[in-house]
């Protein structure tokens, strides 16, 4: 049986509500339950909801929970405490001052200098709680989230083989821990912040004997050109978009070198219209979502039609990233 892995990457409010959309569309295309993969791989918001796969909850619960339709009460509490649009004014005190002198790709050249931020990750903690096992365990085997330390310049997925050992709540945490935004998690006698700051999803941290198919949900990378509307857009792409998205394909394109099949889908041009430029904007989430049911399914098929033209979940051609518009 062929082995699957589900990355979910980073995204903030925003960027999380795409990718449910994105996955219930692959999860219909494919007839498949994303809970069933061998490996469930998060970052920062894309651990949230590995969070909630891996604790058991349906895609069809996830679209509950971001369409107010879901009872379960920790699906309602969590989506009320999503985080304000703005952070609190962080402390200027830097995690790593060394860090300004190592480029990893991404964002890790200025991680270790960023303020620490003071943002309040109870809900994520809260999140974890209610679904963690014995020992504070995510209940599938599979299951990492990802963080950076910016002082080592190393990105780790908790859960996996020869991870620090972390509870599901710290892991999360520190897998959210936006640079500035919020606080860093002390894990191990290291301090890890956001894994996005280094990878916006790091597929190659799965390994070749671990999955020969990835499905990337990849909502803060894209094609070339591929952007929000107006000046907002603009510095998002510059400043996140692109510097993500070229550390993706590196990352795509290693895995690929190696024979496996990697599918990944990020927004296109009509996904990014009703996104916009603000992953942060708490307001904008219930529009974002329902602009991201009616666009998301396109850029799913698009993924799947790039990556394997003949058959798209099996192993086999490759094309390029596809050029989503």
């Amino acid at each position: 049986m062929t082995r699957r892995a589900l990355v979910i990457g980073c995204g903030g409010t925003i960027g999380g509500a795409w990718a449910v959309a994105a996955l219930a569309a692959l999860a219909e295309h494919l007839d498949w339950d994303p809970r069933t993969a061998d490996v469930l791989q998060g970052t920062s918001a894309g651990a949230e909801l590995v969070t909630l796969l891996a604790g058991g909850y349906r895609v069809g619960d996830l679209v509950d929970m971001h369409t107010g339709a879901a009872t379960d009460p920790v699906l309602r509490d969590h989506i009320a405490a999503t985080p304000p649009g703005v952070p609190p004014v962080p402390l200027p005190l830097p995690l790593a001052p060394t860090g300004l002198l190592r480029d990893g790709g991404g964002h890790t050249r200025l991680t270790g200098i960023a303020p620490r931020g003071r943002g309040d990750a109870t809900w994520l903690q809260h999140l974890a709680d209610s679904v963690a096992g014995p020992g504070g365990r995510l209940p599938h085997p599979g299951a990492r989230l990802v963080a950076y330390d910016p002082q080592r310049g190393e990105r780790v997925a908790f859960g996996a083989p020869g991870a620090p050992r972390a509870t599901a709540g710290a892991a999360l945490r520190a897998s959210w821990a936006v640079p500035g935004w919020m606080p860093p998690v002390r894990i191990d006698g290291r301090y890890f912040v956001d894994g996005g700051a280094a990878s916006t999803a790091s597929v190659d941290l799965i390994g070749a004997d671990e999955a020969e198919e990835i499905y990337v949900i990849a909502p803060m990378a894209a094609a070339d050109g591929v952007r929000a509307p107006g000046l907002g857009g603009r510095a998002e792409q510059w400043l996140l978009r692109n510097p993500m998205s070229a550390v993706l394909r590196r990352e795509i394109g290693a895995v690929r070198a190696s024979g496996r099949t990697v599918v990944a889908i990020t927004p296109g041009s009509e996904d990014m219209r009703g996104l916009g430029w603000n992953f942060m904007n708490r307001r904008h989430r219930r529009a974002a979502f329902d602009s991201a049911r009616i666009h998301a399914p396109a850029a799913v098929r698009r993924a799947l039609e790039a990556a394997t033209p003949a058959a798209p979940h099996s192993p086999g051609r490759r094309r390029e990233w596809p050029e989503a518009q």
